[in-house]
C-alpha cells in the first residue's frame, strides 16, 4: 500500500508538487534518503532487499516513483522488483523496454523534462500522459481515486491556494491522517487497518512520508520523513536539488 498526490504544472511558482507515503512491512530493510555513491546521481530512499527504490529522482531532471496495484494473486515472488524499475527510469530507460509489463501489477509515475506520465501494466500495459492539474495513484484504479488518496488531493488543492512560502507542514499533516475511510477495495483496502492515509501497524504500515517541491526555476527539495513500527517519529533527511 502506497498513496501519492502530485501538481503538475498546476501553479504559477511550482512546476512540480508530490505529496507521498511508503507503505511496506516493518521487517524489510531500508535505507534513509541520500545522494547514492553508486554513480546513477539518484536522490531517494533506497530497498536495502532488492536494491531499488519507492521514489527517487535525478537533477537531470528525471523523477520516478511507483505503487504496487492490488490484485488477487499478486504479488509473485518470481517476477522481478520494481524498485529495479524506478532505478531504470531514472538511468532515462523506458519503462516498457525496462520490463514494466513482465513485473507484478504496479502503476509508475515518471517525470523528466519532455513532461509527466503515468504508466500501468494491469489489466495491460498504459501510459496516460498528464495534463496540468493535481492527480493521485495508490493501489487501484487511478480513476476513481481512492477515498484516502483523494483526501491528501484535497489537502494539496488547498495548499496550493495558500502556498505564498512553500512550508512543506500542512502536507506533512495530511500524510499523517490515521482516520479510517470506507474500508472497499475502491476506497481504501479490503480492511479498516489499511484504510488511513497513514497506516499505523506494528507489522505493516506507513515506513515514510515524502514531500518534493520543484520550482518555477528549477530550484528543489525533497524531504523524507521516517517513522518505525510504532508510527513514531524515526528520523527526517532533506536534500536540496536543481532541475
Amino acid at each position: 500500500m502506497c498513496l501519492a498526490a502530485l501538481a503538475h504544472q498546476a501553479h504559477p511558482r511550482w512546476r512540480l508538487v508530490i505529496a507521498a507515503n511508503r507503505d511496506e512491512f516493518h521487517a524489510r530493510p531500508a535505507a534513509p534518503l541520500a545522494r547514492w555513491t553508486d554513480g546513477s546521481g539518484i536522490i531517494g530512499g533506497r530497498d536495502l532487499s532488492a536494491g531499488g527504490t519507492w521514489l527517487g529522482l535525478t537533477e537531470a531532471g528525471r523523477l520516478a516513483l511507483v505503487t504496487n496495484y492490488r490484485v488477487p494473486g499478486f504479488p509473485r515472488p518470481e517476477r522481478p522488483s520494481r524498485g529495479g524499475l524506478v532505478t531504470a527510469v531514472l538511468g532515462g530507460a523506458d519503462p516498457a523496454a525496462a520490463g514494466l509489463a513482465a513485473m507484478n501489477p504496479c502503476t509508475l509515475l515518471t517525470v523528466d523534462p519532455a513532461g509527466a506520465c503515468i504508466h500501468g501494466n494491469h489489466p495491460q500495459p498504459q501510459a496516460n500522459p498528464l495534463t496540468p492539474g493535481v492527480h493521485g495513484l495508490s493501489n487501484g484504479p487511478i480513476s476513481p481515486p481512492w477515498a484516502k488518496t483523494r483526501r491528501v488531493m484535497d489537502a494539496l488543492e488547498r495548499w496550493l491556494r495558500q502556498a505564498a512560502t512553500g512550508d512543506p507542514a500542512p502536507l506533512f499533516a495530511a500524510l499523517a491522517d490515521r482516520t479510517p475511510t470506507a474500508a472497499t477495495w475502491d476506497e481504501g483496502g479490503p480492511e479498516p487497518r489499511l484504510s488511513s492515509v497513514f497506516i499505523a501497524d506494528p507489522d505493516y504500515g506507513t515506513r515514510c512520508s515524502t514531500v518534493v517541491l520543484v520550482d518555477r526555476d528549477g530550484q528543489g527539495t525533497i524531504c523524507e520523513q521516517r517513522f518505525d513500527a510504532d508510527g513514531r517519529p524515526a528520523g527526517t533527511e532533506t536534500i536540496a536539488f536543481r532541475w
